[in-house]
């Protein structure tokens, strides 16, 4: 995979360990950060376009991060991962810029189909 790589922001370290293995098993690059500040230093440095942050974390929440990130990468693609999720919170985050959102626990097929999804969407908005 050409440059396939994703970044995934969660506080459970155990949540990261599945997630970087079940990617990398099927081609993918992850990164992974247990902040959003720690997210921001990675993609300071790294080329990555494809996203999951979970949205309630100590310190910077996953809607913070979405923000910050849309605003300096507005074509990255950032899905959010939540163990709840209200009505408000939801159209929180199609205000703030997540392309969309899966409750925890997720399934992990699904992931995979939405991170191939986004990376072929780059790749024609690139060739555009």
């Amino acid at each position: 995979m050409m440059n396939n790589t994703i970044l995934f922001v969660d506080d459970e370290e155990n949540i990261l360990k599945l997630l970087e293995k079940a990617f990398t098993k099927v081609g993918y690059a992850v990164k992974t950060a247990r902040s959003g500040e720690k997210a921001l230093e990675i993609l300071q440095n790294e080329d990555i376009h494809v996203m999951f942050f979970d949205l309630n974390m100590t310190g910077m929440s996953g809607l913070e991060l979405c923000r910050q990130v849309k605003q300096a990468r507005p074509m990255d693609m950032v899905f959010a991962l939540t163990g709840y999720a209200s009505l408000f919170e939801l159209s929180e985050c199609r205000e703030v810029g997540f392309d969309d959102y899966f409750k925890k626990p997720v399934d992990l097929k699904l992931l995979r189909r939405v991170a191939k999804d986004a990376f072929e969407k780059r790749a024609r908005w690139k060739k555009g």
